[in-house]
Order: structure tokens, then sequence, then C-alpha cells
């Protein structure tokens, strides 16, 4: 009774565990990832730091109010003689004050449309900030999905390994009891224990491998503990064979990030020619201020002189030569030029990028479907080689072909579901659809 009873209450606190481990899957790995890993936070540091200039105040359109208050002394002696009488009159150390305080405005009213194309240029660098931070978080987000579903996949192969293992101690535990009655020989016995150690040995090597995966993952998530263990529910690399190759590149050149930041330097190029040519333009500026100066006198006929009032300005100016404003233009709209060739080889690369990626992606689901078929036939090759082993109508050598084949057969599936699901995130990348990944 006792004995049923640990047993039921060890079933039952391992059940608690299990359902206490927190599961994570693609979706809850990218989200606590987004909030939390640092590279994700400092880009978007970066963004917020480009949304708080582009502003008019920082375009310069705004005037500058300035407030300024000052004191000066001077300490001063002199002496002096009369013409008519000769008479001379010596004065030492005598103070003399002033005081200032004043209000100064000074607005740049107009040049050129200049300060305008600077606002312009600052709000366009605000986008180019959110878009910087939209790539960082695609890259991470495919970084991400590749690790989770390599992590997979290393589970996958670790699960093939222990079976291989599996395979090899039935196949020793055969030789052995055939070799203690004399139908196998000792170079049998030995040629099962080798390969039932080398297959031990992999299993050992793939547990490394998973708990690299592990690490990383907790690396992306940024958690201070890279050796916390992950529990991922998906036993299985999910693969999508539905995409379409039209609404892909549609999404592609409609949303392909690369090219937006592309379309972005060209419209800061057009800018940087606005800019140039508001030299072709005159300068308006204005100024008013509201001045207090108090001035105090030791020997003077004044004791104290006090002057305040409003003070105002106009200027108006036009630069006539500088000798590098032709220059400045020309190298404007080359710029432009450049700008419009980057952009049309930007999307070449990336129509070349996608073409060998959907390639890719096509050949791989097919060797998908070889290689499934393929681990069917070899699994009916292995339970056939392994009755005949029990029977005696097959030597170790053909059965561990058996064996290996078959585990190659599962090696093969495994890579092909990889290789195809590595294409599909690249694609989803390349199309500006990654983020569809948050709402599975």
């Amino acid at each position: 009774m006792n004995k049923k009873i640990y047993i039921s209450l060890f079933a039952l606190f391992s059940s608690l565990s299990v359902f206490a481990q927190q599961h994570y899957s693609l979706r809850k790995c990218l989200e606590i990832g987004l909030e939390k890993n640092y590279s994700i936070r400092i880009v978007k540091n970066d963004e917020q730091a480009s949304a708080n200039t582009a502003n008019a105040a920082y375009a310069g359109l705004l005037p500058t109010v300035d407030l300024s208050a000052g004191y000066g002394a001077d300490v001063t002696s002199s002496k002096s003689t009369a013409r008519a009488s000769g008479e001379t009159k010596s004065s030492y150390n005598y103070l003399d004050e002033d005081f200032r305080a004043g209000v100064q405005l000074n607005w740049t009213v107009f040049d050129g449309f200049g300060l305008w194309t600077n606002y312009k240029q600052l709000k366009l660098m605000k986008e180019q900030g959110m878009l910087q931070t939209r790539i960082s978080i695609e890259d991470f987000m495919a970084e991400m999905a590749s690790e989770y579903y390599n992590f997979i996949q290393q589970k996958i192969r670790l699960k093939n390994f222990r079976y291989a293992v599996k395979l090899s101690k039935e196949r020793m535990r055969i030789v052995e009891e055939r070799y203690n009655i004399g139908n196998f020989s000792k170079l049998d016995y030995q040629q099962a224990k080798v390969d039932f150690n080398a297959d031990s040995a992999k299993y050992m090597k793939q547990q490394e491998t998973l708990k690299s995966s592990v690490i990383r993952l907790n690396e992306l998530m940024a958690n201070a503990q890279v050796n916390d263990k992950i529990f991922i529910p998906d036993t299985i690399i999910d693969v999508d064979v539905s995409l379409n190759y039209n609404q892909l590149e549609s999404n592609m050149l409609m949303n392909n990030t690369d090219l937006l930041r592309s379309d972005q330097s060209s419209s800061m190029a057009q800018l940087d020619l606005k800019k140039v040519l508001s030299r072709n333009y005159p300068y308006v500026k204005i100024n008013a201020g509201y001045n207090l100066n108090r001035y105090k006198y030791e020997i003077a006929a004044n004791k104290r002189v006090d002057n305040w009032g409003l003070s105002t300005g106009v200027t108006v100016g036009f630069n006539i030569f500088d000798g590098k404003r032709a220059a400045d233009r020309k190298n404007a709209r080359l710029k432009i030029e450049s700008k419009k060739l980057e952009r049309e080889d930007v999307e070449l690369s990336i129509r070349a990028n996608f073409n060998n990626l959907w390639q890719a992606y096509r050949n791989n689901i097919e060797v998908l479907y070889l290689e499934r078929q393929n681990v069917i036939a070899a699994q009916e090759n292995y339970d056939i080689a392994h009755e005949r082993y029990l029977l005696g109508d097959l030597s170790g050598f053909e059965m561990r072909e058996a064996q290996k084949s078959l585990l190659d057969a599962e090696e093969r599936i495994l890579a092909a579901e990889y290789n195809t699901k590595m294409c599909e995130i690249s694609l989803m990348q390349i199309s500006g659809n990654i983020m569809s990944y948050l709402k599975n």
C-alpha cells in the first residue's frame, strides 16, 4: 500500500513539475526577445533620438531668445594740469561701474527655403530611424525563428541518435548471446561493441549541440541565466508548403526594407539639392531686444545714468558669389543619379536573392517529399534485415548497413525539413512578411 502511495505521489509531483514548466512557442520567444533583447532596445533608443530632433526648433525655423546680464567696473587714477593757471589736480582710485541686462530675439525669417528643407530632412531622418528599428527587428525575428527550429532539429536528431543507441544495444545483446553459445565469433561481438560505442559517442556529442542551442535561445531572449532549461512543445519542423511566388514578389517590391531604405536615401539626396538651390535666394533676418544699462560714476558730473529701451532691426542680404555653388549643384545632381542607380542595383540584387531562395524552397519541398518515401522504405528494409539477422541469415556488417541506411534516411529528411524552413523564413523576411510569425 505504501509503495502505491509513493508511486502515486511521485507521478503527481512529476505531472505538476511538467505543468509548471513554461512552454516556449515561437511566438512567445519572439515576444520576450522583442521586449528584452539588448540590441533591439538600443536601436529603439536610437530611433527615439532621431524623433526628438524632428521638430521646427531643431531645424532653425523658430527664433532664438537670449537673456544676458553683465557687470563692469573701472578703477582709475588721473592727473590734470590747467593750461591757464597751471594748477594740478589729481584723483586716485575712483570707481566707475556699469550694469547691463537685456533680452535679445534673433530670427531667420527666410533663407531660400533652406530651413524648411532642414525640417524635411529631420523628419526623413526620423523615418529612417523607424525603418532601421524595423530592419533590426526583422533580422532579430529571422535569427530567433532560425534558432528556434534549429533547437527542434537538434532535439529530433538527439532522439534519432538515442534510437540508434537502442538499436546498437539490441544488436550487441543478440551478438553476445550468440557468441556465448558459439554461433558468432568474437570479431562479431567486438564489432557490435565498437558500433554501440560509436553511436553512444554521437548521442553524447549531440547533447552538447542541443545545449548550445538552448544557450543561444536564452541569449536572444536576454535571459541572464543562459543555462536555464527551455521547454518547447513543438516536436516537428512545421513546413509551410503553400507560399505563393507572385504574392511574395509583390509584397517584396512594396515592403522590402532594403528597397525602402534606398528610397529614403534618394529622397535625402533630393533634399540636399534643394538646400544647395536655396542659396540662390536672398535671406531675411530680424532681431529685437530690450536692454537696460546703468552707469555709476564716482567723480563725474553725473553720479548715475540709466538707459533702457527697445531695439529692433531687419537684415536683408543676398550672396552674390561664393565660388562653390555651381560645383555643389552639379555634385548634388550627380548624387541623385547615383542614388537612383543604387536603388536599381539593390532591386536587382533583391530579385536575384528572392528567386534563388524560391528555387531552393521549391527544390527542398521536392526533396522533402522524396525523403519521406525513402524513410518509409528504409524502415521496412531495416525491419526485414532485423528479422533475417535474428534468424542468422544476415551478417553483422549487413545489419549495420541496414541500420545506417535508416539513420541516414532520417537525417536526410530532417535536413530537408530544416532547409525548407530556413528558405521559408528567408522568403518571409525578404518579402517583408516575417512579422506574421507573431500572429501564429
